[in-house]
């Protein structure tokens, strides 16, 4: 019998059985057979030219004898034979030839991979516009045009920050495996399709090839773990204003999650995404903190979508990523205002009544109000997917830009605040998360809203904060339970035991690992059974790790777990090792430091954080750090002048300029301090220390209605704080 039909009959026969046999990867030749269209669509899409080996169809930079200058050195792009070649500065700065192996991306940018010892490719930090002469392409640029990037910097792009291997190769090929050998420090990465293939998104389809070609029946879903098809339709009911989707929302864990596997900023626990399972059950999402994102929310860093759509009522509403890109293309469904009004009402929304611009002016571009871009790489500008109405009137507590001014550079938001209240009426009514402390913990606010207060917890803690989040524990969502988890592990061993430890059961193994990683010191307060579970589920999160043991965050990850339990010397050399990995890793350096101040040796914390500010002299943490040192220390004119440095160094770091103003406040310095944390206010509105500080050394000068002033705004964010309040309005 063929061999073929062999296969066949072994599936059907596996499936009669039970589960049918674990899938492996087949590549899109055989997906083509059946399904060409799609196929036909996907060739030529940004999925299919991802990565590419550098050859002269796939290369679109000027390597003829081209020339680029960038910090004093003057890179050389030009052809050998067959091969392409730039000259430019490898480690140590000096001069050196390189080929180029893989071209990344196409528009509008293409960056080149170079082959280094040990399996690693670097990408240049020299990249090509790719973008037409007319928009001011065709021209190699710098991805960090104002700055000079000298080989030892870590943004050189001969650095670990560089690498291809652990930085960008997951999400620019099909079914990756980094294979990274800690032993001998190299890497053996391997893919099953260079670029972003079908089954880099349907998962791997060897069940379904061979259902289809044992004749199949019922749809063409058969085989996979999960299908990306979407449910029903939009359509619009008698008189309403917006579409509903006519069947209820399909799965999260089918396409918008399956998206989110690249299309976020998350950080892998599993090795492999587990199709069909829970985002969260093989990768953590970054919360919505800073600087990754704007205090309201809005996209910062680069997060790559999810994250930023997971905030908006179309994600609430059941909106996926097909209803508005053709998935195998990935172009728009439609252009301009014709992509959204096939939701939303035309003779509602696509009117001057509505966006208050001119017909045809930029302004009545539904995407320049509800998605302003953000420029990243120089060139490339993106879309802030969380679809938000412009409220330019936060702008002022938030410190977050908004959309008005955005295109209206020369006005103030205040300007765009008034302009919108002719508009629509005052909008106080209508408060936002971001600017109201009990707001994001309100159930009706999006999960990922709700999981980062909760996680925000762990920093500033709050009575009502740790109410919702204790209640937060049985919800639905894991991104509120993996939130609530983190928060909680502020409370003492006792109460995190009750709370926290049911969750070493959570299903998803993100939620899972974080209940284990704070409940590492509170061991002593668990059940017998619920002990061997924290054994084990603490595994699973030095298995995560494990999975990036090139990369130093890791370590100290590893080192902080091991300080929970009390094991001061396997802390000691993971720190160590982070160190290895990268000699400059701020925070190896800082928890080592504070290892050994734990062990009573501050002699040697102050020796270490010298050499560290040594070798890496403009990071303020290590000042601010030794700064705290001599606090301790009562070396008080010392620790003055390194807090002083740190807050020098990151101005807009509310916590180094406060520390610093309490050091000057302890040396009868108020005024000075109430400076100090005056300019810090006005970059960070909402820092409670510095509110606090305020009022507090306000009312210790006598300026007793100044410091009634800021325990009140302190209020909106820290409802404690009224107990400050009133105490102040009985002094009056």
């Amino acid at each position: 019998m063929h061999r073929f039909w062999l296969a066949a009959l072994a599936w059907l026969s596996a499936c009669s059985e039970g589960a049918p046999p674990p899938a492996t990867f087949v590549g899109r030749s055989s997906c083509a057979e059946c399904h060409a269209t799609e196929h036909d669509a996907w060739t030529g899409s940004h999925h299919d030219l991802a990565m590419q080996h550098a050859r002269p169809e796939t290369v679109l930079g000027d390597f003829g004898d081209a020339t680029f200058s960038h910090g004093g050195v003057t890179s050389k792009f030009y052809r050998d034979g067959d091969r392409f070649m730039v000259r430019t500065d490898g480690p140590g700065g000096s001069m050196h030839d390189y080929a180029i192996d893989y071209v990344f991306g196409v528009e509008p940018l293409q960056q080149y991979l170079v082959e280094f010892p040990g399996g690693r490719y670097q990408a240049l930090g020299i990249a090509w516009d790719s973008r037409p002469e007319s928009a001011g392409g065709q021209r190699w640029f710098h991805l960090y045009p104002d700055e000079t990037v000298p080989h030892d910097d870590v943004l050189h792009w001969t650095q670990r920050s560089q690498n291809w291997n652990r930085m960008c190769a997951d999400c620019h090929s099909t079914n990756l495996r980094k294979g990274y050998d800690a032993a001998t420090d190299s890497y053996d990465t391997t893919w099953s399709e260079l670029d972003v293939s079908c089954e880099a998104c349907h998962g791997p389809a060897s069940n379904h090839v061979v259902w289809a070609r044992a004749g199949g029946g019922g749809g063409d879903d058969s085989g996979f773990v999960v299908s990306l098809r979407n449910r029903g339709v939009w359509a619009f009911a008698e008189g309403a204003k917006t579409a509903t989707r006519t069947e209820p929302p399909p799965s999260r864990r089918s396409q918008v999650e399956t998206c989110a596997y690249c299309h976020s900023r998350r950080t892998p626990v599993h090795d492999g995404f587990e199709y069909g399972k829970s985002f969260l059950d093989s990768h953590r999402l970054a919360f919505l903190d800073e600087p990754l994102y704007w205090p309201d929310g809005q996209i910062r860093d680069e997060v790559y979508v999810y994250g930023s759509f997971a905030q908006s009522k179309m994600y609430a509403a059941g909106v996926t990523c097909s209803d508005c890109h053709e998935p195998h293309g990935l172009g728009l469904l439609a252009e301009g205002n014709a992509l959204c009004v096939r939701c939303h009402s035309a003779a509602e929304f696509d009117s001057p009544s509505h966006y208050h611009h001119a017909a045809g002016s930029e302004g009545a571009s539904c995407v320049a109000c509800h998605m302003p871009e953000t420029t990243y790489m120089v060139v490339d500008p993106r879309r802030d997917h969380s679809i938000r109405i412009p409220r330019p009137e936060l702008s002022a507590a938030t410190g977050a830009p908004n959309a008005c001014t955005g295109c209206h550079e020369d006005q103030t938001s205040g300007w765009a605040a008034s302009a919108i209240a002719e508009w629509v009426g005052d909008r106080d009514a209508e408060p936002h998360w971001s600017a109201d402390s009990r707001e994001p913990y309100d159930p009706s606010r999006p999960a990922i809203v709700r999981g980062t207060a909760f996680a925000q917890l762990e920093q500033q803690p709050s009575r009502d904060g740790l109410r919702a989040a204790a209640g937060a524990l049985a919800s639905e969502d894991p991104l509120v339970r993996l939130g609530a988890v983190q928060g909680l592990g502020v409370l003492d061993p006792e109460n995190r035991a009750v709370q926290v430890g049911p969750m070493l059961d959570d299903p998803v193994r993100t939620v899972r690992i974080e209940a284990a990683r704070v409940l590492a010191d509170a061991r002593g307060a668990l059940e017998v059974e619920a002990a061997a579970r924290l054994d084990r589920v603490l595994d699973e999160y030095r298995d995560a790790q494990a999975l990036h043991a090139d990369e130093p965050w890791a370590h100290v990850n590893l080192g902080n777990l091991a300080m929970r339990t009390g094991d001061q010397d396997a802390a000691e050399k993971a720190y160590r090792q982070a160190l290895v990995v990268e000699p400059r890793f701020v925070p190896a350096h800082v928890n080592l430091v504070d290892l050994h101040r734990a062990r009573g040796r501050d002699d040697l914390g102050e020796a270490a954080l010298r050499r560290a500010i040594a070798a890496v002299p403009d990071q303020a943490v290590l000042h601010h750090t030794l700064g705290l040192l001599f606090v301790r220390q009562k070396r008080v004119d010392e620790a003055v002048a390194a807090l002083a440095e740190a807050a020098s160094l990151e101005p807009n770091e509310p916590d180094f300029s406060y520390f610093y103003a309490v050091a000057l406040h302890s040396r009868g310095q108020i005024d000075e301090a109430i400076r100090v944390l005056e300019r810090s206010h006005s970059g960070s509105p909402r820092h409670p220390d510095t509110l606090h500080a305020l009022a507090t050394f306000e009312r210790d000068r006598g300026g007793r209605s100044a410091a009634l002033a800021w325990a009140r705004k302190l209020t909106v964010i820290d409802p404690s704080a009224r107990a400050l309040v009133r105490e102040l309005e009985r002094g009056r």
